[in-house]
Formats: structure tokens, C-alpha cells, sequence
């Protein structure tokens, strides 16, 4: 039973997710976490962060990571989970796929047409609002800390937050080197 709810609840995240998988994590979060209660906020948390370590496109990883917690979680053997990670991977890129293939067709044919390049610019939109709402799903006192419990914490997140961003934005330094450097700081202070 938890195979088909599953697959049903990732093919709706796939078709309904533009703009990578960053766009997706939200939607993941929501559906994971909240709605159905197979994750906590910190397991997605670190399904998040490993996701992003691992190669390949991170809303097809997190998916990946998901398929394969719910199952374990839920009391099945390790080989079940390991299905559960292939079930979920699939259904997160079949329904994209198919959609792709069609419009694909039509794109090309289409592509001067003043209405679609509104609808292509109305998503472009619509994708900055899901990755920042990916952000925030981020944005958890698991993350960065509580106001009440432990300000240190909260301070130090932020302070890395702003000084890697400052770093990317004026300086232009490389995202490894800043990923690199935010971990290191990290490593000394925690």
C-alpha cells in the first residue's frame, strides 16, 4: 500500500514541479513531512543536505533518499527500501518526461508565438517563488538554531549566511571555495 501512495504522491510532485530540483524540495517537504508524517523535519533536513553532496540533479536525489527512509522507516528490509528509492525516482521523472516529450514538439513549432513567451516568462516567475520557498522550508531551528533556546547558534548561521553571500555576490569567489570555507568555519565554531 505505501508503494502505491508513493509512487502516486511523487509522480504529482514531478508534474507539477518546473524549474529543477530545487523547486522541488518544498513540494517534497510538504508531502513527506506534513501531509503524510513518513519523515521528521530533521531526517528530510539531512536527506536535503546529503542530496546536494551526492552528484546528479537534487530534487531526483532528495527523491531518491525519501523513497528509500519512508521504507526503511516504515519497517521494511533494506532491499524493499532500496526498490522503494528506484519506485520513487522513476515516479518523480515519468509524468515530466512524457510532458516534455509532447511539448517539446509544439515548442519548436511555436516558440516566436507572443503568448508563449508570456507563459514562458509567467514561469519563470513561478520558479523563483518555488526555490524560495524551497529556502525557507530550509530555514529551521534544526538549521540555524532557536531565538529562545541557543542564540549562538542562530548568530553563527547567519553571519556565515550573510558573509558567503556577500562573498558570491561582490567578490565573485567560487561556490566550492565558499562551500569549503563555510565548512571549515563551521568545523572550528560547532
Amino acid at each position: 500500500m505505501i508503494f502505491w501512495k508513493l509512487f502516486y504522491t511523487f509522480c504529482k510532485i514531478g508534474i507539477v514541479c518546473f524549474g529543477g530540483g530545487y523547486s522541488m524540495i518544498a513540494l517534497i517537504q510538504h508531502e513527506v513531512v506534513e501531509e503524510n508524517a513518513w519523515l521528521t523535519a530533521q531526517e528530510f533536513t539531512d536527506i536535503v543536505a546529503t542530496s546536494q553532496m551526492t552528484p546528479g540533479p537534487v530534487g531526483i536525489n532528495v527523491a531518491t533518499y525519501s523513497g528509500y527512509t519512508v521504507a526503511v522507516n516504515a519497517g521494511y528490509a533494506e532491499w524493499v527500501g532500496i526498490a522503494s528509492a528506484i519506485l520513487a525516482s522513476f515516479a518523480v521523472i515519468l509524468l515530466p518526461f512524457v510532458l516534455m516529450m509532447i511539448i517539446s514538439r509544439f515548442f519548436l513549432k511555436y516558440r516566436a508565438n507572443s503568448k508563449v513567451t508570456s507563459v514562458i516568462g509567467l514561469l519563470r516567475l513561478v520558479v523563483v517563488g518555488l526555490i524560495a520557498a524551497a529556502a525557507l522550508v530550509l530555514i529551521t531551528p534544526e538549521n540555524f538554531g532557536n531565538w529562545s533556546v541557543e542564540n549562538r547558534q542562530l548568530w553563527i548561521s547567519v553571519v556565515i549566511c550573510l558573509t558567503v553571500f556577500i562573498a558570491s555576490l561582490k567578490f565573485k569567489l567560487s561556490p566550492i571555495l565558499l562551500i569549503l570555507l563555510s565548512g571549515v568555519v563551521g568545523a572550528v565554531l560547532y
